[in-house]
């Protein structure tokens, strides 16, 4: 497997795995995380312009996507019921979508990510049993709650650091 940065011409097959990855949510028990058509065309169009966007790719077929960068995430600025690991510059990653075309695809990212920057957090929704299981397995440790921006609720943070 392969990471790039995703191109504009990726874009179409981008919006089927997040489509996918939405039923696949739906159908195992977590049907808010990305309810209403998240994440829009437009927030991917602008990770793709800011160069944040990445496809892991097998055999020239896309198998994942996801947003990265190191720097700060303002909703980790505030964390509930707990403490991140340390408070030095991490790598952010949002977004991470699976094709399900390549088995440990997922995880490749991550590993990906973690190697660029040794230090990354990333939150999901409590019912993406699927994803707190990757993130355990990867050694991920769970640090407390972070609230969305907006209001639109909170989601469990995790980290994973070279210690």
């Amino acid at each position: 497997m392969e990471i790039r940065h995703t191109g504009a011409d990726d874009l179409p097959e981008l919006m089927r795995i997040f489509a996918a990855a939405r039923r696949f949510m739906a159908e195992n028990g977590n049907p808010a995380q990305w309810a209403a058509g998240f994440p829009p065309q437009t927030l991917i169009e602008a990770d793709i312009a800011a160069g944040r966007s990445y496809v892991c790719t097998e055999s020239g077929k896309i198998a994942a996507t996801f947003c990265f960068w190191q720097g700060e995430e303002p909703t980790y600025a505030v964390i509930r019921q707990g403490a991140w690991l340390d408070d030095k510059p991490y790598g952010v990653i949002h977004r991470i979508a699976s094709a399900g075309t390549a088995r440990g695809a997922a995880a490749f990212c991550l590993d990906w990510c973690f190697a660029r920057c040794g230090d990354i957090r990333i939150d999901t929704h409590r019912d993406n049993r699927p994803m707190r299981r990757l993130l355990e397995k990867n050694g991920y440790a769970y640090c407390g709650l972070i609230d969305l921006e907006n209001g639109r609720g909170e989601r469990l943070a995790f980290q994973k650091n070279h210690l």
